[in-house]
């Protein structure tokens, strides 16, 4: 008999996050337990607020207490059949996401092997992590670059842009930032939808003569009408992040973009991401996979698919005070994936 307990912490961040949306200073995340055959697995449901989609504390537990009367009855290899059971009644793409995850992380332990190796995946990442640096004055930027500096070698760095005070502040504070990085570290922004399509256009030129590798969703996902215009004249790479939160939307939006944001809270967990990263491969676009304010359990079970990855943007655990969760190795830039049974992580009694 499958069976789903949770716990529900807050969790509070080292330093706040400014984007062009607004500032975070703390989240919730929800962590399930789901156990069954003498084994048990783990996974995160965690708060998020994007455009046209918001889960928070009161929904995800709502959610869960609609899962916990449906799951009972699967076979907990039966994932596909619980995910379709879940999508069928509303749960939302969080609590999905935590069940998913956790029914790998049981599975992986039932089976005695890492997830990343069930998987048939190398342990290895295909890319270091970026670290990120919020919007903020120039003296405050560099000050939080110099933080991230200190936890060791940091070898990509993504700049959260779409200042409301314009684009010339994104710029002043950029420079600041370039100023600062270390040579080796690569480069990329994220706008957060914070651009019209003529600052997009002209940020993408601006940004492409310093070095930039891509820009994140330089337009709000509602001007979706401006993607083609914007695809025709970028002088940069454009990733799409909240515009794409499932396979269903890169095969609409993709023809108008060189790469998309997997979140698995966003799309629903590992079942949903690997279908992203098979359309996205097919579409000839690159691959990102990112977080909101995971965890350490979160994050190591989006690494799980590093091997396939080309940018990865995993660093919201060590910007936490009181991750419950721990496990997931970091060292010279890099997350390292566990070699032990399922997603290798821990949480506190």
């Amino acid at each position: 008999m499958l069976t789903l307990t949770y716990r529900t912490f807050e969790l509070h961040k080292k330093v706040a996050l400014a984007i062009s949306r607004g500032n975070a200073t703390s989240s919730h995340s929800v962590i399930i337990k789901i156990a069954a055959n003498g084994f048990f697995g783990l996974g995160e449901a965690a708060e998020f607020d994007i455009p046209n989609h918001a889960e928070h504390l009161p929904q995800l537990l709502a959610h869960i207490d609609t899962a916990t009367s449906l799951v009972g009855k699967f076979d907990p290899f039966d994932r596909n059949g619980i995910e379709a059971a879940l999508i069928h009644s509303g749960v939302g793409s969080s609590v999905r996401n935590a069940i998913d995850m956790a029914l790998f992380d049981w599975a992986g332990k039932a089976m005695g092997v890492p997830v990343w190796k069930m998987l048939g995946f190398s342990p290895l990442p295909r890319s270091p992590i970026s670290v990120t640096v919020g919007i903020n004055t120039p003296q405050a930027a560099v000050e939080r670059l110099n933080a991230w500096l200190a936890l060791g070698t940091i070898r990509g760095i993504k700049v959260k842009m779409g200042s409301p005070a314009g684009i010339k502040a994104d710029q002043v504070m950029f420079e600041a930032i370039r100023e600062r990085a270390p040579d080796y570290a690569y480069i990329g922004v994220d706008a957060n939808g914070g651009w019209n399509l003529e600052q997009a256009i002209e940020m993408s030129s601006w940004l492409r003569t310093r070095g930039v590798v891509h820009m994140e969703q330089p337009l709000a996902p509602e001007t979706y009408c401006s993607f083609p215009e914007l695809f025709k004249r970028t002088q940069l790479p454009v990733f799409l992040d909240e515009s794409c939160c499932n396979s269903e939307q890169i095969l609409q939006h993709g023809q108008y973009c060189h790469g998309v944001n997997i979140k698995l809270t966003k799309c629903g967990g590992l079942s949903e991401a690997l279908r992203m990263v098979a359309v996205a491969r097919s579409m000839n676009l690159q691959t990102m996979i990112g977080c909101y304010g995971n965890t350490a359990l979160g994050n190591a079970a989006a690494h799980q698919l590093a091997a396939t990855i080309d940018y990865i943007d995993l660093d919201s655990h060590l910007n936490l005070l009181d991750d419950p969760t721990s496990g997931l190795g970091f060292c010279d830039g890099f997350l390292i994936n566990s070699d032990k049974p399922g997603l290798g992580v821990n949480c506190v009694e």
